[in-house]
C-alpha cells in the first residue's frame, strides 16, 4: 500500500490483480446487479488510488504491515461505495436486487467464522432466516451501520435492528 501511496502503478496493477476477483465476488453476494457491482469496483479501486496515502496499515510482529488490514480496508470502502449506489439508485427510483437467499456454496467469510467459532455456531446461523442472517451479516460481518445496512438490505432501519437482535437471541439460546 505504501507504494501504492507512492504513485507505483505496477504495485496498484498486482493489488488489483491479486484482490478484484475475490471483491467482486464477495459485492456480488450482495448485490444482483452486474451494473452496480462494476461500477462499485471501479469506485473502490478508484478510491485506493487517491487515497491510498491515508492507509494506516495495522503493524504485524516484525514491524512490517499485516496483509489483512490492506483487504479489510479495501472490503470497508467497497462495502461504503456499495452503500453509496444504492442511494444513489433509490433516488432514481431504481434499486437494485439484493439476494436474501443464500447460494448453495458458503461464502469464504461464512466458511472461516465457522471453523473459528465451532458447528454449534454455523448449525445456529443455518437455523436463521435468511433475512435476519442477512442483517447480521451486513451489520457484524461487513461493519455497516444500522443506516447503511438498511440501505443495503432495502429495508427500514428498525428492521434490521429487530433482525439483528432476533439473530443474537436465537444464537444465544442456540449456544447456551
Amino acid at each position: 500500500m505504501r507504494r501504492v501511496a507512492r504513485g507505483d502503478r505496477r504495485a496498484f496493477d498486482e493489488l488489483y490483480r491479486r484482490t478484484s476477483p475475490w471483491l467482486e465476488v464477495r459485492l456480488r453476494r450482495r448485490c444482483a446487479d452486474p451494473d452496480v457491482v462494476a461500477e462499485v469496483l471501479q469506485d473502490t479501486y478508484l478510491t485506493v488510488w487517491r487515497a491510498a496515502g491515508s492507509f494506516a496499515g495495522t503493524p504485524a510482529k516484525g514491524g512490517g504491515a499485516a496483509a489483512g488490514s490492506a483487504v479489510g480496508w479495501l472490503w470497508t470502502i467497497a462495502a461504503h461505495r456499495l452503500v453509496d449506489a444504492f442511494r444513489h439508485r433509490a433516488r432514481k427510483g431504481r434499486v437494485p436486487q439484493v439476494p436474501l437467499m443464500p447460494s448453495t456454496a458458503p461464502a469464504a467469510e461464512d466458511e472461516v467464522m465457522a471453523n473459528r467459532i465451532g458447528q454449534e455456531l454455523e448449525q445456529a446461523l443455518l437455523v436463521l432466516p435468511a433475512e435476519v442472517r442477512a442483517a447480521l451479516r451486513a451489520t457484524v460481518l461487513d461493519g455497516l451501520s444500522t443506516r447503511e445496512a438498511s440501505v443495503l438490505l432495502g429495508v427500514p432501519e428498525n428492521t434490521v435492528k429487530s433482525r439483528v437482535r432476533r439473530a443474537r437471541i436465537a444464537l444465544r439460546e442456540a449456544l447456551s
